[in-house]
């Protein structure tokens, strides 16, 4: 492998912190607000990634622009206060996604970034209660792009690091990650222990079992 420069991007929920627990507990409080029936953990796990209003529309379609409008601001406010009130413990980290970080940032030509559904709040709280303010050089978040599977998010990221498409990988958890990567003309690299089922990621170029499989297959890929 040669030091040209690589961009690794990272999806978040799902890929390097479990956040299902506090996913479905504020969708669950959303619905229950304002008194309607809260979709089945399934459904709600099925959208993970999406951005809030795009997985509104999807776990609500019969109700109106209105009532989805005020379910994403009723989640928003769950998920807050449950943040702030249980810190990193509201989303762990998944055993090893630390230890690959820092493998990774130890490499000088490789630069780290996420691309998530999260809003910038919420990426920043994350980052901010695990101490991971050393290791990403792009954060791409929902406020600022459309929603996944659009390449915004990528072709961002690769603007501000000045990293050419085949240099990038996308690694997530979700067919919205590896739609995503597609549309961006990047490798997927999708990962078995999150939220959607591995043989639902069918544009991902590779699947990875554990975080240790990861920087093999980087070699590999970049050789």
């Amino acid at each position: 492998m040669s030091d040209q420069l690589r961009l690794i991007l990272f999806d978040v929920d799902g890929t390097l912190v479990d956040s299902q627990a506090a996913i479905v507990s504020s969708m669950t409080s959303a619905f229950d607000a304002l008194g309607l029936p809260a979709p089945a953990r399934p459904a709600i796990l099925s959208i993970v990634g999406l951005s809030l209003p795009q997985a509104m529309a999807c776990l609500a379609p019969e109700q109106e622009s209105g009532t989805q409008n005020r379910l994403v601001e009723a989640y928003k406010h769950s998920y807050h206060q449950t943040r702030l009130a249980l810190g990193a413990a509201h989303s762990p980290l998944f055993p090893g996604a630390r230890e690959l970080l820092d493998a990774l940032h130890a490499v000088p030509h490789f630069l780290l970034g996420v691309a998530t559904g999260k809003s910038k709040r919420g990426l920043d709280g994350l980052i901010e209660a695990h101490g991971l303010e050393k290791y990403f050089v792009t954060r791409q978040v929902a406020d600022h792009h459309p929603s996944k599977p659009h390449p915004s998010m990528i072709d961002a990221a690769r603007a501000e690091t000045g990293v050419r498409a085949c240099d990038t990988v996308m690694i997530g958890d979700t067919s919205f990650d590896m739609d995503m990567a597609a549309a961006a003309g990047v490798p997927g690299i999708g990962v078995s222990w999150g939220y959607h089922p591995p043989q639902s990621l069918t544009r991902a170029q590779h699947v990875i079992a554990a975080f240790d499989d990861l920087p093999k297959l980087l070699n590999e890929i970049w050789t």
